[in-house]
């Protein structure tokens, strides 16, 4: 809409308030409160207020051990249904936990080990009731190729194993230290798209990875680029073994058939939860009733008896490649802290209940440490795993105790049973989980909603799987802390107008009927303001002012008098904002342009205030509404003409309220 559909409000239509200066703090008080903010968001100490001492202890312990708040409750119903789910998810954990162990070139009885001591540890400590604890095969995937470009794990599998300990020992040590002090905001940093993108092209990888299973290959590339996979898998066509190819391809249509029914059945969950392990007692009893082991079937061999040993001694802290294991530790650890977090807040909103996402940084990291204590590698808490849990009904984290003494028994008597495993079934297994990780829905919804979450996601998959697992990692991170980069750098500011027949000021691009005030140009400024876009804002403001007397003067109305800054969305400026301000004040008034401030929050005003740019700006000049100010600039418009520059200002109507100390 043109100029001449905008009303000039009446100078007397509303009586202009003062913006008020918070009151001094002393500079303690004011750091402690900062410090709360971003470290103590959730203010997790209020529960402890004016509780007696006997009382604090035991809410610090059911702090620490959340199985203390809920235990006393438990009840009889409860552990039915955390019974069915605790051996729901054993008969997955099982299979799963040795092939994950094989994906990660580690010995198969490691899998069953990591689904016995962790579980246990999270049960005390964790806040999630669905979450079910286990090996993940990213993880596996990432130990494998970050251990494995240092150490041949054939070569030397002693080393290997001890550096695998040693990085989930690191792994618990990060993820435990984020929660103790309050870090895991550093865990945001993996966007939505970024954990979409990486999981997508790690399941990608993984399953590429299984192909020397499935064809029965006993040599294959230690790249995890789908090129080197490629040109390993057809430079060998020679050696594939088509027993070990039709037995894989039969069990994994088995699998896939049964999430195909468990998902057109929601109450058929366990034809999916079981088949993993039934594909492993009828692919074992299939080799050893036809002896397929002697006709090219790998198959697992011998897994010894007997609970976790010690591992303590096992931690290669004087290893030359001590260095190798911290960075495999790091980048396991956070992929594991976010898709764990991750999985548990999804099935929390959908029970309608919190988990404290530092309380289960700190059960991650001690479930952790001790697996790396007792001969596991690292853990998390996977989403099919999980997912099954949910389904099977569980109750409480009584569901993983449930798994890990299933597991136990397992280690006890029951691991010659798995002599005759194929690895053919193995592979299967883990090709069928990783396809239900590869979310293909999200990246169109991105596509549609957001481009750039959309290149973030496509760059983390391609990175990974025509690359390597850190590449893609690097990459997808390294955009997502750009784009919080350009949002802080490169902050939007909004030219505004006025809503027909009302007082309020909004986009012109969001409202086009939105009507310009002649004479006043009105810019939003969106972000607050640091020494990162100072310099932007500056000159973009500039630009918006040269833009703003080029169309009027083409039009031949009248000159752009007042720029007048609504600093509602400024949330904080530092030095380097305050002396973009005073620059703009004197590059407007050498244009004969008078600059006006509305709506600056508190913090805005103090510091303006101290560096008395209030003064420069002009008390006068700063209005609590956009509504308030262009009351007062429409006025000065149209009762007398805006003084040259370096002329004396006349003082707005409406504003002469606000007192010195403004």
């Amino acid at each position: 809409m043109g100029n001449s559909d905008y009303v000039y409000p009446s100078a007397n239509v509303e009586r202009s308030h003062r913006v008020g200066i918070p009151p001094p703090q002393p500079f303690f008080r004011s750091l402690k409160s900062s410090l709360k903010e971003t470290f103590f968001p959730d203010d997790p100490l209020r529960q402890f207020k004016n509780q007696p001492p006997s009382r604090k202890l035991i809410l610090g312990l059911q702090y620490l051990l959340p199985i203390l708040e809920w235990g006393p409750r438990y009840s009889l119903d409860f552990f039915k249904a955390d019974l069915i789910a605790g051996i729901t998810i054993a008969s997955l954990a099982i299979p799963q936990g040795i092939s994950y162990a094989k994906l990660a070139n580690l010995p198969p009885i490691l899998g069953l080990y990591s689904s016995f001591v962790p579980p246990l540890v999270y049960a005390m400590m964790g806040s999630s009731r669905d979450l079910a604890v286990g090996t993940v095969a990213v993880a596996s995937l990432l130990t494998a190729s970050m251990l494995g470009n240092e150490v041949n794990a054939n070569q030397n599998p002693t080393l290997y194993l001890h550096l695998a300990f040693t990085a989930t020992f690191f792994a618990g040590i990060l993820q435990a230290s984020l929660g103790i002090l309050r870090l895991g905001f550093i865990v945001d940093f993996l966007s939505h798209a970024t954990i979409v993108g990486f999981m997508g092209g790690a399941a990608t990888v993984v399953c590429l990875q299984q192909l020397k299973g499935i064809l029965g290959l006993d040599h294959f590339t230690h790249g995890t680029d789908l090129i080197s996979v490629m040109r390993s898998v057809f430079s060998q066509t020679h050696k594939w073994r088509w027993e070990s190819a039709v037995l894989g391809c039969i069990f994994l249509f088995y699998l896939l058939l049964a999430r195909y029914f468990s998902k057109k059945r929601p109450k058929l969950f366990w034809i999916s939860a079981m088949a993993p392990l039934t594909s492993v007692i009828l692919g074992s009893l299939l080799v050893y009733l036809t002896h397929a082991e002697k006709h090219g079937v790998q198959v697992i061999g011998h897994l010894k008896k007997g609970l976790n040993p010690l591992s303590t001694t096992d931690l290669a802290f004087g290893s030359p490649f001590l260095s190798t294991a911290i960075k495999t530790g790091i980048v396991t650890g956070i992929i594991g802290l976010a898709e764990g977090i991750a999985v548990g807040r999804s099935f929390a909103m959908f029970k309608n209940y919190h988990i404290d996402g530092n309380k289960e940084m700190i059960a991650f990291g001690m479930m952790n440490i001790a697996g790396s204590l007792t001969s596991c590698y690292l853990t998390a808490g996977p989403f099919s795993r999980s997912a099954v849990n949910f389904n099977a009904g569980c109750k409480t984290a009584v569901s993983n105790i449930v798994m890990a003494m299933a597991v136990m028994m397992t280690l006890l008597f029951l691991t010659p049973l798995f002599y005759y495993t194929p690895l053919v079934v193995l592979s299967s297994i883990i090709i069928a989980a990783m396809l239900g990780v590869i979310d293909y829905q999200t990246p169109v919804h991105l596509w549609e909603v957001d481009k750039f979450d959309f290149l973030v996601c496509i760059s983390a998959y391609v990175g990974v799987v025509f690359g390597s697992v850190e590449i893609g990692l690097v990459l997808a991170v390294g955009l997502s802390v750009l784009r919080v980069l350009l949002f802080v750098a490169r902050p939007r500011t909004l030219v505004l107008g006025n809503i027909p027949d009302s007082m309020i000021y909004r986009s012109i691009n969001q409202y086009p009927h939105a009507n310009y005030v002649p004479g006043i140009l009105i810019l939003e400024i969106d972000a607050p303001i640091y020494f990162a876009n100072s310099s932007y804002l500056r000159e973009r403001i500039s630009r918006w002012i040269d833009e703003e007397e080029d169309k009027l003067e083409s039009s031949g109305k009248n000159s752009l008098q007042y720029v007048i800054l609504d600093m509602g969305a400024v949330g904080n400026i530092d030095t380097s904002g305050i002396s973009m301000l005073e620059e703009v004040k004197k590059s407007t008034e050498r244009r004969g342009v008078k600059l006006v401030l509305a709506n600056p929050g508190g913090e805005v005003m103090k510091k303006l205030n101290k560096s008395k740019i209030i003064e420069c700006i002009g008390q006068e000049w700063i209005y609590l509404t956009v509504g308030e100010a262009v009351g007062a600039c429409s006025f000065m418009l149209h009762t007398c003409k805006l003084p040259k520059p370096m002329a004396t200002e006349s003082e707005p109507p409406g504003n002469n309220n606000i007192n010195n100390n403004v």
